[in-house]
């Protein structure tokens, strides 16, 4: 398997494997609304490839955290893995690699709205812990946050602020 950078000759099936994955288009209609605005970042739309295949999608793209100041950091969404190939490390790839990838670029920290089993094995903790609050209702060990430069999170509590494009899909 080989993760890599999405390119455009991939977007058809990035847009396949998301509406299989969620059994929705939501998702996939949000990933092309990100691509088109000011908070994506084309060195974090990764696909997983197999067999010159696509497999898997994950996509980070900037938000904000707003307390006392204004803070960058990122989001993780979605994360999207065929059908076929799940439960098979797939996901945890492309979280391991993007993540790597984000440091690289220097950004701090990661948000992610997930499955609470799922994301601590790669180090997201409660968003919580770092009072960083959701801007809509969902079960507080679903909200999550990793320190990518241990300790920048310390006094950067605030109201994470998605991009539009979040709240149309």
């Amino acid at each position: 398997m080989k993760i890599r950078q999405e390119t455009p000759q991939d977007f058809k099936s990035v847009y396949g494997i998301n509406h299989l994955a969620f059994e929705l288009e939501g998702e996939s209609q949000l990933i092309e609304k990100i691509r088109k605005g000011n908070s994506f970042v084309p060195e974090l739309s990764l696909v997983a490839e197999q067999d010159e295949k696509i497999i898997g999608h994950i996509l980070f793209s900037k938000i904000k955290i707003i307390g006392e100041s204004t803070y960058s950091s990122l989001a993780l969404a979605p994360m999207s893995v065929h059908p076929d190939f799940q439960k098979k490390g797939t996901g945890s790839k492309l979280v391991t690699i993007g993540l790597q990838i984000a440091r690289n670029l220097k950004f701090e920290h990661v948000i992610v709205l997930g499955h609470k089993n799922y994301y601590p094995k790669f180090g997201f903790q409660k968003a919580s812990k770092w009072k960083i609050r959701c801007p809509f209702e969902v079960p507080e060990d679903h909200f999550m946050a990793i320190e990518l430069v241990e300790g920048c999170l310390e006094n950067k509590g605030g109201l994470v602020e998605y991009p539009p494009v979040f709240y149309e899909i």
